[in-house]
């Protein structure tokens, strides 16, 4: 009776677990399989059909309920999906080198405002977005960079820098200050230090940092929405929402695969770090 009563406790995790992973799981598979469907019923198919990929061969969305492609009323995807790997990677990128000069500095430098700076880091990020669009519009326009790809990357690393601050803070605290103190004793400089010693024992930090950039990046589209009007500039965030929008139907069919086909290169890449995100810091205790 007890080892029966052991196994129920144990099994109460993954049960929980199940039951809330199913329905996740049921969705991106309803979701390809429409992506091969004329109609979106559920889980099976009325009539198998590839046509709704044929964006992958001409490089176009084909118009709703037309099945041909009429001229400017979608871009190239793949100029498309080019926009979005530039804008995801430019802010992963970007995030990682200033978060980690910044985050260092704060974490070895007891200057004065120091804890007063990381309350406001904090404060400022839990601001929605959406409250800063007409100052930010007001500010790319007058620099020249409204409907540009680089003032979105400027605005998104502003805006997401004070998380990756908190992330890089959290395992530089974990390292050691003898560490540290003996390059120093040994003859390096300051930033030698940093490079040669503290960052590759933050391997973690850099990779976590540098994840939750690039799924902010690539699925960013309040901004791309707000700043963005040559088609030419768009992400694939605008051009599934253009989908959407269409004023008389939608064809579901054609939008499940464009939506798999933007969501694909995302689950490849979280599964491919998901193991970065594990050792993630609690407090400044350092890395799991």
């Amino acid at each position: 009776m007890a080892r029966v009563t052991e196994y129920i406790k144990a099994s109460i995790p993954y049960l929980i677990l199940i039951a809330i992973t199913t329905p996740i799981v049921l969705m991106y598979i309803m979701l390809f399989v429409a992506s091969f469907s004329r109609t979106v019923y559920g889980l099976v198919p009325d009539q198998i059909t590839i046509s709704n990929w044929n964006f992958l061969l001409t490089g176009y969305i084909q118009a709703p309920g037309t099945g041909q492609v009429e001229a400017g009323r979608y871009p190239n995807i793949y100029i498309v999906t080019f926009n979005t790997f530039l804008l995801a990677l430019t802010v992963a990128t970007l995030e990682v080198v200033f978060s980690s000069l910044a985050a260092y500095a704060i974490s070895r430098y007891n200057f004065k405002g120091r804890n007063l700076f990381l309350t406001t880091t904090l404060i400022l990020h839990s601001f929605p977005s959406i409250t800063l669009l007409i100052a930010v519009f007001y500010v790319l326009n007058i620099l020249g960079l409204f409907d540009t790809l680089i003032g979105v990357i400027l605005v998104k690393v502003a805006l997401e820098l004070p998380l990756g601050i908190w992330i890089m803070k959290g395992f530089y605290d974990g390292i050691p200050w003898d560490m540290e103190m003996s390059a120093l004793v040994d003859g390096c400089t300051r930033l030698q230090t940093w490079w040669k010693v503290i960052m590759p024992n933050v391997k973690g930090g850099i990779a976590s940092t540098m994840i939750f950039a690039f799924l902010s990046g690539w699925a960013e589209y309040i901004f791309i929405l707000t700043f963005i009007v040559s088609q030419q500039n768009w992400t694939l965030s605008m051009l599934v929402a253009s989908m959407i929008g269409e004023w008389r139907f939608v064809d579901y069919g054609q939008l499940a695969a464009v939506s798999f086909f933007y969501m694909l290169p995302v689950v490849i890449f979280f599964l491919f770090f998901q193991k970065y995100l594990l050792r993630m810091t609690i407090a400044s205790k350092g890395p799991i």
